[in-house]
């Protein structure tokens, strides 16, 4: 699948969420989100990215940016998964993987040395024109989230 690069426009999504509400990237133009792909609720690395966010969302809020997570997890999944972890920013349900081709978050990876198919950790910073700031893909659970911020520029 190709992947996004800076100034791409972000292709649109309407995508259920967590809460049974829907996020519509288009309501979201004017601002600037942060929309991360994820294999698994619930799983360790999945968790500690999440949790990352959420430990990091009034400083990334105050710098102008939204938080929405995409996983192909099924909507009831993801809502115990908010429970569990007081996830505080849209959790978005794609199980038909279609957002995260589109986006360039699902294909071939190396998982302890073989090559699988599957959701590739990625995240994409949307300026608030809809198009694409930053674009990063392969990225690792721990740690992420502390460097997205230093290179945003967000305290």
């Amino acid at each position: 699948m190709p992947r996004l690069a800076p100034g791409d426009l972000a292709p649109d999504f309407t995508l259920a969420t967590a809460d049974g509400s829907q996020v519509h990237l288009a309501d979201l133009r004017g601002q600037r989100v942060i929309v991360y792909f994820y294999p698994a609720a619930m799983t360790p690395g999945c968790t500690k990215e999440a949790c990352d966010f959420r430990d990091s969302l009034s400083a990334l809020a105050a710098a102008g940016f939204a938080v929405v997570g995409i996983s192909p997890d099924e909507v009831a999944k993801l809502a115990k998964f908010v429970e569990a972890e007081q996830l505080t920013f849209p959790l978005a349900s794609d199980p038909t993987r279609e957002v995260l081709e589109a986006w360039g978050a699902w294909g071939e990876k190396k998982l302890y040395g073989k090559t699988v198919t599957g959701v590739i950790r990625s995240t994409v910073v949307v300026g608030a024109d809809g198009h694409v700031e930053v674009a990063q893909y392969n990225v690792r659970a721990t740690g992420h989230v502390a460097k997205l911020r230093r290179d945003l520029g967000v305290a």
